[in-house]
């Protein structure tokens, strides 16, 4: 990948102040909302402060920072299990916008976050510390299925942590293990957000290509799923080098 000018850097870093600023402001309605919503409100308006909470966070990405996000393919409606790749926090605040009513796998660390941690956790959330203790394990195969039970799709990136740009690293433990004891077919989705949503504080305007593969059916021996996932979710790594 090419380095940026230090014109485009410039440029970058006013938008990207202007997108925390917007953003930032922003979630300090829509989180607080969320959190009501998820605590005293009806069932049916559980997901709403979520969904409306990514839609602003996309919204504003694309306004102010200049991302444009491209799909190939349509995401299945219903229950699945969905595994993406994970270069940053672009698709992972967008998975709330993404699919409907999801499950979201997101590391322990997360949940301590004032508002944000209990407004997430109220909405469904599964927490997972990134030691993989048994424990834990458990407490995320028994919150997935309860998910499951309400006819709630399964979010997880199974590579268990983010990736640097070209990165890609065997599959966590836990994912085969969630995959065999669900028994849901597993939809494995590409990204390649790191070249524009990279660690540090700068953004730079560009294009996410969002890739969504063929479905694959439960019960295939570990090897061959963890080979077929693998392969699916880092479809795009060439071309983001």
């Amino acid at each position: 990948m090419r380095r940026p000018s230090p014109l485009a850097i410039a440029l970058a870093l006013v938008r990207t102040i202007l997108f925390q600023i917007a953003f930032l402001g922003g979630s300090l309605v829509l989180v607080p909302l969320a959190l009501l919503l998820g605590l005293a409100g009806p069932k049916s308006l559980l997901f709403i402060g979520p969904k409306l909470w990514a839609g602003w966070f996309r919204l504003c990405s694309w306004a102010i920072t200049g991302i444009r996000l491209e799909i190939d393919g349509t995401i299945p409606p219903g229950r699945h299990l969905f595994a993406l790749k994970h270069e940053s926090a672009f698709e992972a605040i967008l998975t709330l916008w993404w699919f409907e009513r999801p499950a979201v796998v997101m590391k322990q660390e997360l949940r301590a976050i004032p508002v944000w941690g209990l407004a997430s956790a109220r909405h469904g959330s599964i927490f997972v510390d990134r030691e993989g203790s048994a424990r834990m394990l458990r407490e995320m195969m028994r919150q997935a299925q309860a998910a499951v039970a309400d006819d709630r799709p399964v979010v997880i990136f199974p590579e268990g942590t983010r990736v640097a740009v070209g990165e890609t690293p065997a599959l966590a433990a836990g994912f085969a293990g969630l995959y065999k004891m669900l028994k849901l077919p597993v939809v494995p989705i590409a990204l390649d957000s790191g070249s524009v949503w990279p660690k540090g504080f700068i953004k730079y305007p560009g294009t996410v290509h969002m890739t969504i593969a063929p479905v694959i059916p439960p019960g295939l021996p570990r090897a061959e799923l963890e080979a077929r996932v693998h392969a699916a979710i880092n479809a795009l790594q060439d071309a983001s080098r």
